[in-house]
């Protein structure tokens, strides 16, 4: 394949305009290598264990969802200098589905709400509301990954679900607004816990978007790679 004939093909998926303004600059093809490659892989993350492995696998483009260039690049040094010129030598190109694949129709959110098997789902402004038919235990053993469960949960009938870092004020009002009785996300805030309106049930960020790269490489017949993060909970 054709670098410009995957850019097509990616932008009808993940439409670039979907994107939120930060994410200006910072998706599509951010490494440009070959041309023309034949295998791809697909990740999370772009760490230099998965860069390792897709140059292993002989992969002619990476497909990320977390940019490893998050901030103006004025100098190559350290880590992200290593990381680089690995890529760089491999001629692999890299590209990036960030934002616009958290709201893209089959995206982040909907692969998530596919994996907790969500029904008579309803859209927020970022993830979505279903009814929930399995209990937390389930929940924590479909993600692979401890959950955190923040304030009194009776019920997880309507749970409300926003792939990453998700708890927001303003998300969690919209989500009690809609009929949710939970809220599932990632890197809940103390203060945000606080002046929550409804209890929140805190996974990995790994865990929640995970799930929509191996969806789409599954779907694309790509390589997966994991590159899960090492935690340790203590009792």
């Amino acid at each position: 394949m054709d670098v410009q004939t995957f850019t097509r093909e990616m932008e009808r998926l993940a439409p670039p305009e979907l994107a939120e303004d930060f994410d200006a600059g910072k998706i599509g093809l951010i490494v440009e290598g070959d041309p023309e490659f034949k295998t791809v892989c697909c990740a999370l993350d772009a760490t230099p264990a998965v860069v390792r492995e897709a140059i292993r696998l002989n992969a002619g483009m990476l497909v990320v969802h977390h940019t490893p260039l998050w901030t103006p690049v004025t100098s190559l040094t350290g880590p992200t200098a290593n990381l680089m010129r690995e890529v760089l030598s491999a001629r692999m190109n890299l590209w990036v589905m960030h934002t616009n694949y958290d709201h893209a129709a089959e995206g982040v959110n909907d692969a998530l709400a596919e994996l907790l098997s969500l029904e008579e789902r309803k859209p927020l402004t970022l993830g979505m509301i279903g009814t929930c038919t399995i209990l937390p235990a389930e929940i924590a053993r479909r993600l692979g990954c401890p959950l955190s469960i923040w304030g009194e949960l009776k019920s997880v009938n309507r749970l409300a679900i926003v792939a990453g870092s998700g708890f927001d004020d303003e998300f969690l009002a919209e989500a009690k607004a809609g009929g949710a009785d939970a809220f599932l996300s990632a890197e809940l805030k103390h203060s945000v816990y606080r002046s929550a309106p409804l209890p929140c049930i805190e996974a990995t960020h790994y865990a929640l978007e995970a799930p929509a790269m191996k969806r789409l490489a599954t779907r694309r017949g790509w390589h997966y790679i994991d590159d899960i993060p090492s935690i340790r909970t203590i009792p």
